[in-house]
């Protein structure tokens, strides 16, 4: 049985946990040689330990990260055939209380880092590579106290437009992944004690008309046909993976 991605070589920003590590996984069984990153060295060595991948430690928040980051992937395999920006920080804060900090630390990775990851790297993408963004429904959502991290991702989803008429031109291919609620440790990563996760779990889950929470494997499988030649014919789209969550229906 023929893999969808058998040869590829394919790189996945933020991948030793949640929708970054579910992808490199499904990449792997694919058929693809994979290079994941992390900012923690022992995180990065393990994870790619376990799931025979190559791993990389780079901050997508550093450009001198990134500028290493695609010097060692080019030095190895020489080119890259997919690559999937994952990496990202959620942050809550309302527009009052933001900070700089606040305002940086989101900016510096989800969008800075996004934007110099996928320049720096198009030297080394041939024809018939492909992009996918990890953006998120808040794009196009109005949570509260998630201004900065919405406007980070409204950002990716500009991007991608101009992006997919740019390299269209070189034959590159790139889409957007826009998860809604997707099971991770997200929120714990980011300093929030139990009681507050579960309080924000249950309150999701009522939101959702499918009733349960997203699994990080789904987002996986999605981000995996948009980088195979299946999707050959996609480029510049926004994928929604919510439950149904965007519908929010006023009745009913």
């Amino acid at each position: 049985m023929s893999q969808l991605l058998e040869g590829k070589i394919a790189v996945v920003t933020g991948g030793t946990s949640g929708i970054g590590l579910a992808t490199a996984k499904e990449f792997i069984a694919q058929g693809a040689k994979v290079v994941i990153t992390g900012r923690k060295k022992d995180e990065v060595e393990k994870t790619a330990a376990e799931i025979n991948a190559t791993g990389i430690v780079s901050d997508q928040g550093k450009l001198t990260d990134i500028d290493d980051l695609v010097k060692q992937v080019k030095s190895t395999f020489g080119l890259v055939n997919i690559l999937f920006i994952n990496a990202g920080i959620v942050l809550f804060s309302s527009i009052e209380d933001a900070t700089e900090e606040h305002f940086d630390r989101i900016m510096n990775i989800n969008f800075k880092g996004s934007f110099f990851t996928l320049s720096k790297f198009l030297p080394i993408i041939p024809k018939g590579g492909v992009v996918t963004l990890l953006s998120s429904i808040n794009a196009t959502t109005g949570q509260s106290n998630s201004s900065v991290y919405s406007a980070s991702k409204g950002a990716l989803n500009s991007l991608l437009k101009v992006a997919s008429t740019e390299l269209a031109a070189k034959g590159i291919r790139i889409n957007a992944v826009c998860p809604g609620p997707i099971a991770t440790n997200l929120l714990a990563s980011v300093g929030l004690d139990n009681a507050t996760i579960q309080n924000f779990a249950s309150a999701t889950l009522n939101k959702i008309p499918l009733k349960r929470f997203g699994k990080s494997e789904e987002v996986a499988k999605l981000v995996t046909f948009l980088s195979s030649d299946d999707a050959g014919f996609i480029t510049g789209s926004e994928y929604v993976i919510d439950g149904g969550t965007n519908v929010n229906s006023i009745i009913g």
